[in-house]
C-alpha cells in the first residue's frame, strides 16, 4: 500500500496550479519533528524524478517510488547533487547528530535524505510521503530542512485479531497507516477464547476447530455458550493466518522498518485451546476451564511446540506471552497444580502463575528470545529478564522499572482505543473508559516517580484496540484514527513543545490526509467539553469551554435553557458566583453542532466538608479519595475521569459530617451504570441523619427504577426533600446488589 500512497500523492490534485501550491505550502507535520525550518519556494515531483540511493537504501527508495518511477542505485562516496533528484544517502555525524535521527532538505532543485541506518532513512521518507499528502497539490513539495530523530524505540500499536479476524490484504493497509505515523511496532494478538488465528502444523485441531466459532461477532458467539464450529461448518465464523501468511505480513512490515511481536495468550484467555485438546486443562473437561493446568507437564510440552513453530516465523527478539487476568481458583483445587505448588516450594498459586512465567522465559532465553508480558507477571514475582506491558494504570510499570526491567507504557486510561472517544449516547457501543483525543495527546508514558536511570526502562509507549466490539475494518479505523495520530506524536516528538492547540491546528492538515486514503475516520466531535474550576475562599467558580472543533464558536446559557444563535458567545473562562445550570454548544452557520453539554454548577451547603467511609471505596478507582463526594465538582461521561469514585462488590456506606447543626432542604447524589464493564446503578438508596454520629434516624430509601439490562451509558439522580429537617450528620448507604461496581460522583447538599 505505501506504493499506492506514493501513486495518490503523484496524481492528487493535478489541476492545481504551482503558484496556488506555493502560495498554500503546509508544513503541518505530524509527529512534529524535532526542528523544522522553512524554506524558499517547491520542489515539483513528477513521475520521472529519479530517485537516487545508496545500496544500504535501496529498499527506502522504493517506497516512496511511483509506479515507472527510476530508482537508480549510486556509489557510496562522491555522490553529487543532481538536479531534480530524489537522493537517499548515509550521514555523517556532522549531518545528523543521533545515530536513529535523520536529515530531510528540500529545495526547488532537488530533495535529499541523509540517515545512518535504515531506521533514520525510513523515518525521512515517511516524513517525504506524509508532506506531500497534506499540500494542496501533492506534486509541489514546499522547501524545507528537518532535523528529527525519535524520542521511544518502542512505538506500538497492538491489534487483537482473535475477537474480530482480519484478512491479510486488511493488516497490510493497517500497516501501511500506522508506518505513515511512524508507529514501529506491531504487536499481534493472535490467539484469545474467541479464536486461535496462527497456523500451527503439530496441532491441527487449533486451526480446524479453535479458529472457528458460532457467532459472527463477539456478543453473538458470548449470548450462544462460547461454542466453537469447524472449518466448513457454514455457521462458522472465523479465520486464520497461514504460516506462509504469516511470513508474508512479517516480511511486509519488516521492509517498512516495523517490527512484528507475535502474542500467544497463557496460561490464561485460552478457552479456544482447552476446547479441543482438555487433556491441557485442570478438569480435562472441555469447555469448562480457560486456564492451562500448570501442573502437567503435557503443558509445557505443548507451548514449547507451539511457541518453537512461533519462532520459526517470527524473527521479533520479543515473544509476547500474554499473563493477564488468569481464573486461579481451578489450581486451587487441581491435585497436579497442587503438587506443583509442593514440590516447587511455592507458597500459592500466585507463585503457581511466576514458576509457569518463569519456565516459559528459560525456554525462550534458551532460544534467545526475551519474554514481554502483561502486568500481571509481576505477580508472585517477575521472571528475571522479563518486560512488562503496564496496562493497568502505570503501577506495574513503575515497580518494574524501579526494580530493573523494561517496560512498555500503555495504560488503560490513555491508551486503549477500544474505550469511548466521546460522549457514549452519541457513539458505537465500545468497552466502557473514555480516552478522547485530548486526553490520549496528554499522556507522558516516563512516570515522574521514576528516577533518571528508572526513566532509561521505559522502552516506549503503544496503543492497544481490543475488537469484542469492533466487528469490521471501518469501524476500526474509525477507533483508530485520529487518536493513533495524536499517539504517534506522543512517541516520537519531545516533550517540551509539547501543546494541545498546536497539535490541533497541524490536525486539521491530516484530515485531508486521511479523506485521500480513504480512511473512515472519527470525525472531531462537537461536544462541548465544561470543565469547572472552584475557588473555594472566594465560594466561586470559574468555567472553561473546550471542543474538539477548530476555533470553534460556542454559544451558552447559565440557566439550564437551550442555547440558540442569540445566546452568550463565548470568549474565554468566565467566573461566577452561586449556583448555575450550564449549557452550551458549537454553533455553525447559526445553528447548534449535536446535544448541548451541561453542567450543573453549584457550591452547595457540603462542599469541603468531611466525609467518613463505613465502607471502603476502590482502591483502583479512588477518584480523589476522601475529598470526591464534597469537592464540587461533578462526574462526566467516563468513571475514570477522576469524580467517579468507584465501590466495589460491597455497598456503598458513607456519612458526610456537615460541621455543625443545621436545617437541612435537600440532599441528592448522581450514579452511573455502564453494564457492559460492570457497573449497575444501585438496587436502593437510603437516607438517615444524625446529631451526634452515633444514633442516626432513617428518613427515606428510594428503589432503582432503571432496569439493569440496558446496554447504555445511563445516569441516574437520587433527590431527597428533607424539607427543612435539623441535623449535623447525613448518612447515604446505596445497595450494590449485583455486587459489581457502584460509582457516585457528588453528595448535593442544601
Amino acid at each position: 500500500m505505501i506504493r499506492k500512497l506514493a501513486l495518490m500523492a503523484a496524481a492528487i490534485a493535478a489541476s492545481y496550479a504551482a503558484t496556488l501550491a506555493q502560495a498554500t505550502s503546509n508544513l503541518h507535520l505530524i509527529p512534529r519533528p524535532q526542528e523544522i525550518t522553512a524554506g524558499a519556494g517547491h520542489f515539483q515531483w513528477t513521475s520521472h524524478t529519479p530517485i537516487l540511493t545508496s545500496r544500504s537504501f535501496k529498499n527506502i527508495a522504493e517506497l516512496i517510488a511511483t509506479q515507472g518511477q527510476p530508482v537508480k542505485v549510486l556509489g557510496e562516496k562522491n555522490n553529487p547533487a543532481v538536479a531534480g533528484a530524489v537522493r537517499i544517502l548515509p550521514a555523517d555525524a556532522r549531518l545528523v547528530p543521533d545515530y536513529n535521527g535523520y536529515l530531510l532538505k528540500v529545495n526547488p532543485s532537488g530533495v535529499a535524505i541523509y540517515a545512518h541506518n535504515a531506521a533514520g532513512a525510513i523515518s525521512a521518507a515517511q516524513t517525504l510521503l506524509q508532506l506531500r499528502l497534506i499540500q494542496p497539490d501533492t506534486n509541489f513539495i514546499p522547501a524545507v530542512t528537518i532535523t528529527d530523530k525519535p524520542r521511544f524505540g518502542h512505538r506500538g500499536v497492538m491489534l487483537d485479531v482473535s475477537r474480530t479476524f482480519y484478512p491479510v490484504a486488511y493488516i497490510k493497509r493497517f500497516l501501511d497507516l500506522m508506518w505513515l505515523y511512524k508507529m514501529n511496532t506491531f504487536h499481534w494478538h493472535l490467539t484469545d477464547g474467541a479464536g486461535w488465528r496462527l497456523e500451527i502444523k503439530q496441532f491441527p485441531e487449533l486451526t480446524k476447530t479453535a479458529a472457528w466459532r458460532y457467532g459472527n461477532t463477539w456478543k453473538d458467539w458470548a449470548a450462544t455458550g462460547h461454542r466453537y464450529a469447524r472449518e466448513g461448518d457454514p455457521n462458522a465464523y472465523g479465520g486464520y493466518y497461514s504460516q506462509d501468511q504469516a511470513r508474508e505480513i512479517v516480511a511486509y512490515a519488516a521492509k517498512r522498518g516495523i517490527a512484528v511481536i507475535p502474542e500467544i495468550e497463557m496460561p490464561g484467555h485460552s478457552e479456544e485451546v482447552l476446547a479441543v485438546y482438555p487433556q491441557l486443562s485442570c478438569s480435562g473437561i472441555p469447555y469448562k476451564n480457560s486456564e492451562y493446568c500448570l501442573g502437567n507437564d503435557q503443558t509445557f510440552d505443548f507451548l514449547e511446540k507451539v511457541l518453537t513453530e512461533v519462532m520459526a516465523i517470527f524473527p521479533s527478539p520479543y515473544i509476547h506471552i500474554g499473563g493477564d487476568e488468569a481464573n486461579k481458583s481451578a489450581w486451587k483445587t487441581c491435585p497436579k497444580c497442587q503438587q506443583r505448588i509442593k514440590s516447587e516450594n511455592l507458597r500459592d498459586v500466585d507463585e503457581l502463575q511466576s514458576y509457569a512465567i518463569r519456565r516459559m522465559e528459560r525456554f525462550l532465553k534458551a532460544h534467545h528470545r526475551h519474554l514481554l508480558g502483561w502486568d500481571e507477571i509481576l505477580e508472585g514475582g517477575l521472571a528475571p529478564d522479563a518486560t512488562v506491558m503496564s496496562w493497568r494504570g502505570e503501577t506495574g510499570g513503575i515497580a518494574a522499572a524501579k526494580a530493573g526491567h523494561d517496560v512498555i507504557m500503555t495504560p488503560g486510561a490513555y491508551c486503549y482505543f477500544d474505550h469511548y472517544q466521546a460522549d457514549p449516547a452519541t457513539q458505537p457501543e465500545a468497552q466502557g473508559g473514555y480516552v478522547p483525543l485530548e486526553k490520549v495527546y496528554s499522556y507522558n508514558p516516563v512516570p515522574a516517580t521514576l528516577s533518571a536511570s528508572e526513566a532509561k526502562h521505559i522502552l516506549g509507549v503503544q496503543a492497544n484496540i481490543w475488537t469484542e466490539l469492533i466487528p469490521h475494518a471501518a469501524h476500526l479505523e474509525y477507533m483508530t484514527y485520529p487518536r493513533l495520530i495524536a499517539l504517534s506524536e506522543v512517541a516520537w516528538s519531545d516533550t517540551a513543545r509539547k501543546n494541545f492547540e498546536d497539535f490541533k491546528a497541524r490536525l486539521q492538515s491530516h484530515y485531508l490526509l486521511l479523506q485521500r486514503l480513504n480512511v473512515n475516520y472519527f470525525r472531531p466531535s462537537y461536544t462541548v467539553t465544561i470543565v469547572p474550576q472552584i475557588n473555594y475562599q472566594s465560594k466561586q467558580t470559574t468555567v472553561t469551554f473546550t471542543s474538539e472543533q477548530y476555533r470553534p464558536a460556542i454559544r451558552y446559557t447559565m440557566d439550564g435553557s437551550t442555547p440558540t444563535a442569540a445566546s452568550t458567545l463565548y470568549t474565554g473562562p468566565f467566573t461566577f458566583s452561586g449556583p448555575a445550570l450550564i449549557s452550551a454548544a458549537v454553533f455553525r452557520d447559526s445553528l447548534a453542532q449535536g446535544t448541548p453539554s451541561r453542567l450543573e454548577a453549584d457550591f452547595h451547603k457540603a462542599v469541603g466538608k468531611s466525609v467518613h467511609y463505613h465502607l471502603p471505596y476502590s482502591k483502583n478507582y479512588p477518584a480523589q479519595k476522601e475529598s470526591t463526594l464534597t469537592n464540587g465538582y461533578r462526574g462526566g461521561v467516563s468513571y475514570g475521569d477522576g469524580q467517579w469514585q468507584g465501590f466495589e462488590s460491597h455497598d456503598m456506606d458513607v456519612t458526610v459530617d456537615m460541621g455543625s447543626s443545621q436545617p437541612l432542604n435537600d440532599v441528592s447524589l448522581n450514579f452511573m451504570q455502564l453494564t457492559g464493564v460492570g457497573i449497575y446503578l444501585p438496587a436502593t438508596v437510603t437516607i438517615a441523619v444524625s446529631q451526634d454520629g452515633t444514633d442516626f434516624r432513617t428518613l427515606e430509601q428510594q428503589q432503582n427504577d432503571i432496569p439493569d439490562n440496558i446496554p447504555a451509558l445511563t445516569f441516574r439522580k437520587f433527590t431527597f426533600q428533607l424539607k427543612g429537617q435539623q441535623a449535623r450528620y447525613i448518612r447515604i448507604q446505596a445497595q450494590n446488589a449485583q455486587k459489581g461496581f457502584l460509582f457516585a460522583d457528588e453528595i448535593i447538599v442544601h
